[in-house]
C-alpha cells in the first residue's frame, strides 16, 4: 500500500470520527474544498444527518463532486 492510500484512508477515517463528533474546526480543515467522489461525499453526508448538525451538513454538502 502507497503512502498516498495510507494517508486517504487515515483522513476519511479521521474525518467519519470528526463529523462523529461534531468538531466542525476539524471537519474544515480535514476537507479543504478538495473534491470529493459522489459516494463518499454521499456516505459522509448521511453521517452527518445522524447527528442532525446543520453546520457540519452544511460543510458537507459544499463539498465539490468529482466528476
Amino acid at each position: 500500500m502507497t503512502n498516498q492510500i495510507k494517508h486517504s484512508i487515515a483522513d476519511f477515517a479521521a474525518l467519519k470520527t470528526a463529523i462523529a463528533n461534531g468538531e466542525e474546526e476539524l471537519i474544515k480543515e480535514l476537507l479543504s474544498k478538495q473534491p470529493m467522489q459522489e459516494l463518499e461525499k454521499s456516505y459522509l453526508l448521511d453521517l452527518a444527518k445522524l447527528n442532525n448538525n446543520r453546520h457540519v451538513i452544511k460543510l458537507i454538502e459544499d463539498i465539490p463532486e468529482q466528476k
